[in-house]
């Protein structure tokens, strides 16, 4: 990759129409209306952000597997591959899920998000700005700006529940275009979740993501289960009984807290299967897959497959 501040990466991609929009010099990607191969960008035109007023020299990546034409419904989804906050599940849990919703007519958007390093601000702030470029797309893309979602697995399960309970609704005098557009995703997909940060948290996970030492106020911020409000997206939640690796109580926890605050939600919970559901095969990752797209489905946030 090249080191420089401003640029769009693609893949044998063709018939691009690239061109400068704003002050921010922000790069947008128009595509023909023929089937392309997936697109790489820059989440960030120039250094990227961790909070405080603070940035750091790094490129964050996004990869954009858009639908057939043919089959596309609008509908996208931003990826949050797992690994416990020290490394990402790129493969089975990025890729190969962007792949699966293609076949469903629904775009994935593969997030390479930092790892944190003991600040939560940078895969969080990531992971907003994924959500904020997709919108900003969705004219090039023929994507719904209304129905921009969310997924996530293990620790990018909590990353993608952060999402859900932390966002804004953009920043309208912002240079950028991008950074006018609101964060909040349509809905949530979570499959067998970080969820917590209190006892029950997977200990990896915590580590990476707040440091050693963490403040009782910060395990409290990012323990999602109690950052619920009525204003979170409508969520289905997935995980098996018997996971050893997180505790199906975090996604117990979380599910109570939505239907306390009466988010529409489902909890698809398996008495057996391991963490990764059998390394993405088998029956409960059959099931997972095809109940969630009839769940949304049924909310009219994606269409069902004929």
């Amino acid at each position: 990759m090249q080191n420089t501040s401003k640029k769009l990466l693609s893949r044998q991609t063709p018939a691009l129409l690239v061109r400068l929009v704003g002050a921010a010099s922000v790069l947008i990607v128009t595509l023909s209306a023929q089937a392309a191969e997936p697109l790489r960008l820059l989440l960030w035109p120039e250094q990227a952000p961790i909070g405080e007023g603070k940035f750091e020299n790094v490129e964050v990546p996004i990869t954009v597997h858009l639908a057939e034409p043919s089959k596309a419904n609008g509908a996208a989804v931003v990826i949050c591959p797992g690994g416990g906050y020290g490394g990402l599940v790129i493969g089975g849990e990025g890729h190969g899920i962007a792949r699966w919703l293609n076949e469903h007519g629904i775009a994935g958007v593969v997030l390479e998000y930092r790892l944190p390093h003991g600040v939560y601000q940078r895969p969080l702030l990531d992971a907003q700005r994924a959500l904020r470029m997709v919108r900003a797309h969705a004219e090039e893309w023929k994507l719904d700006p209304r129905r921009i979602g969310i997924m996530g697995f293990s620790a990018g399960g909590h990353l993608a529940s952060t999402a859900g309970t932390h966002f804004d609704n953009g920043d309208a005098k912002a240079s950028d275009p991008v950074a006018r557009q609101s964060c909040r995703p349509d809905f949530m997909v979570l499959v067998y979740p970080v969820i917590t940060m209190g006892s029950k948290t997977h200990g990896g996970s915590r580590q990476n993501l707040l440091g050693s030492a963490p403040s009782p106020q910060l395990l409290d911020l990012l323990s999602n289960e109690k950052q619920v409000t009525d204003r979170t997206p409508p969520t289905f939640v997935t995980h098996a009984k018997t996971d050893a690796v997180v505790p199906v109580e975090h996604s117990q926890m979380f599910y109570d807290a939505l239907q306390a605050h009466h988010v529409p939600s489902e909890f698809l919970e398996f008495p057996q299967g391991t963490h990764g559901y059998n390394g993405y095969k088998g029956p409960e990752w059959d099931a997972w897959q095809k109940r969630s797209l009839e769940w949304l489905a049924e909310r009219g946030l994606v269409k069902a497959k004929p």
